[in-house]
């Protein structure tokens, strides 16, 4: 456990018995992470600098990302001490603010580049938004501080989100954010209300239900679902004091969070799934968002145990460099956590965490006490047909894993991306690099090349299971296989993992093969591993299991050099079979389980399965069992059976 590079209060036990995290903790973790980014600003603070490589926007756009967004961690930290200035960084911001609107888009050491269109001058767009959210949250102290003339600049800046383009999805809530600023402080007009109006209309096609939005046209269900998708607007809504917009968006943001606070581990950390993950804490915004706004099933201890367990999780695993900059990365630095778009400033949406400081020193979520998180209840599986998820979590450990069978995105190269392509993601693992062995994957192996798992076509759900089909597609100039498919089909039950596959089109004798959770585990660990029907990985906080019950020929477990983001060396658990003869298709299942506890036994004998042509008997631990059967339709039927006398 590092120690943290400013002043930081002793753990309050008594108060916060699982984290020991209070309301004086997230005021100095705001103050610390501050004073470290503001040591970088230009000398007229218009930009922040901070140390890295920069992104694919240029260091000019970056200046304007690190400021922009420590202003919206010093606006939220401000606001909820009423005003509260000590340090006076919100004079800097305002200084910033005068000096960066100044002569926007010159090439000089202050100058804000001006907002284009996306993609390639877009990024300030981005950055417009906290700019105007952190003037909303602090007006009486920046933007009344500021001349009429630098208020006129600055309105004209932040208006280029309206006349640009943005891209086709959450950005279109950046111009709302803008118009909203701009509106309470009465400068409002057509423009404001347009793109208000336009920002909420295109929310509506968005929404697939559950409390689930995708992120644009699409199925696209990440991270950006609390972050931006739920906190734009409904933030929006509770600062206007508009009431019919929140009784038609907090109902969603009570369902949404009925399902996400799921997503949080015991040892605190969020689902590591989606892109921007190196936003960390920001994971939590939705969840002090509901609090803000009355519309969330949490109790106020439940909802700081979620909070205060996240920022921990991060500042206690080395998320901070030594000079207290948030890195580019999950814990410390990792690239395969990042995007092109990602610079130097980019981790610092994580500000978003804070927005729980919003809430009144008095507020039950700092006076309660702090209550277990839910994934420390009893074992849950929770299916989520909007986005095809299924949420799988155990209390023994407080581990959470999501089985996806309904989200994907396209990468830069037009491949699936790796934070989204996989059959699995937890709170523990994370997926390997495009460039390693897959892990989570089904894949079927045509010439030396093997297929992607491209968009992915809910099937069906039950209560503990989740369906789905895929076409099988190669890399360019790859293999073409028309009329293929693969039909998945995940069941859980307790920290068991039933896999089932169908292959429909795939010619006799196609190599197919079959990953399990990627563990992170020391250079040599080979040695740990069981090389024969079930694989066993044992890392430093999980032991991943991958055991071959029909179908299966081989078990081996595969080296991923570039790691994942919970360690730099990693091995995957992996099946291999042959696709049969019959034209209705091939089936195979394997029995998986990644756990926190400790010297788990053994997965075999735990489930078995008996396949008839299309139909497979699966036999559970607790003497149940259920019948899987993919020739009844397109979407495979399951059937609980009672198998005991069976046996």
């Amino acid at each position: 456990m590092p120690e943290l590079p400013f002043p930081f209060p002793a753990d309050d036990r008594t108060l916060s018995p699982h984290t020991g995290y209070t309301r004086a903790h997230w005021e100095a973790a705001a103050d610390g992470l501050l004073r470290a980014a503001l040591r970088y600003a230009t000398p007229g603070h218009g930009l922040i600098d901070l140390p890295g490589p920069p992104s694919q926007s240029g260091v000019r756009s970056d200046g304007l990302e690190g400021f922009a967004r420590t202003f919206l961690l010093a606006a939220l930290r401000a606001a909820g001490s009423e005003g509260s200035d000590p340090h006076s960084i919100l004079e800097r911001y305002t200084a910033g603010i005068a000096r960066g609107t100044l002569t926007p888009g010159r090439d000089d050491a202050e100058s804000w580049p001006l907002i284009g269109h996306f993609p390639a001058h877009g990024q300030p767009m981005v950055e417009s938004a906290s700019v105007a959210l952190g003037l909303r949250l602090t007006a009486p102290w920046t933007w009344q501080a500021l001349s009429s003339d630098a208020q006129d600049r600055t309105e004209e800046w932040l208006r280029g989100a309206f006349r640009h383009q943005p891209a086709p999805n959450n950005w279109y809530l950046f111009p709302l954010t803008v118009a909203g600023f701009l509106e309470s402080v009465g400068r409002g007009d057509a423009e404001t209300a347009r793109a208000i109006d336009r920002g909420l209309d295109l929310l509506e096609g968005w929404y697939r239900g559950q409390g689930w939005y995708s992120d644009g046209d699409g199925r696209s269900f990440d991270h950006y679902n609390g972050w931006a998708l739920h906190m734009y607007p409904l933030l929006h809504a509770h600062l206007a004091g508009d009431g019919a917009l929140l009784d038609r968006l907090g109902p969603r943001l009570h369902t949404f969070l009925e399902s996400f606070s799921l997503l949080f581990d015991a040892n605190g950390a969020p689902l590591h799934f989606g892109r921007s993950l190196t936003y960390r804490f920001a994971a939590g915004a939705s969840v002090a968002l509901g609090a803000l706004t009355g519309h969330t099933p949490l109790a106020p201890g439940a909802t700081r145990r979620i909070l205060s367990g996240a920022l921990r999780h991060f500042l206690d695993r080395g998320a901070l460099t030594r000079d207290g900059v948030l890195s580019l990365g999950w814990y410390g630095p990792q690239a395969a956590t990042l995007q092109r778009y990602s610079g130097p400033g980019s981790p610092y949406w994580a500000s978003k965490g804070f927005l729980a400081l919003l809430l009144p020193p008095d507020h039950p979520v700092w006076t309660a006490p702090e209550e277990a998180a839910p994934a420390e209840g009893p074992d849950r599986a929770l299916a989520l047909p909007a986005a095809g998820f299924l949420i799988q979590t155990t209390g023994r450990d407080g581990l959470v894993r999501l089985h996806n069978h309904g989200s994907y995105s396209w990468g830069a190269d037009s491949a699936p991306d790796p934070l989204y392509a996989r059959l699995a993601y937890s709170t523990r693992t994370g997926p390997t690099s495009a460039d390693n062995t897959p892990d989570n994957h089904i894949a079927v192996e045509v010439r030396g090349a093997r297929s992607y798992r491209p968009r992915i076509q809910p099937l069906a759900t039950g209560p503990d299971w989740i369906a789905s089909s895929q076409v099988p597609l190669f890399p360019a100039g790859g293999p073409i296989l028309p009329s293929a498919r693969i039909d998945s089909l995940t069941l859980v039950r307790g920290r068991l993992e039933v896999r089932v596959h169908r292959t429909v089109g795939v010619p006799a004798g196609t190599p197919i093969h079959h990953s399990g959770w990627a563990v992170a585990v020391p250079p040599g660990a080979e040695a740990e591993t069981e090389q024969g029907p079930e694989i066993r990985l044992a890392g430093e906080e999980v032991t991943g299991q991958l055991l071959g019950l029909h179908g299966w020929r081989t078990a081996t477990a595969v080296r991923a050099p570039q790691g994942t983001a919970y360690g730099p060396w990693a091995l995957v658990p992996e099946l291999t079979g042959t696709v049969g003869e019959d034209p209705a298709g091939t089936v195979f299942v394997a029995l998986a389980s990644l756990t926190g506890e400790p010297d788990p036994a053994p997965l075999a004998g735990l489930a078995t399965a008996e396949v008839t042509g299309l139909t497979v008997t699966v036999r559970l631990p607790d003497g149940g069992g259920v019948v899987v059967d993919f020739g009844a339709g397109e979407a495979p039927t399951v059937t609980e059976v009672d198998v005991r006398a069976d046996r």
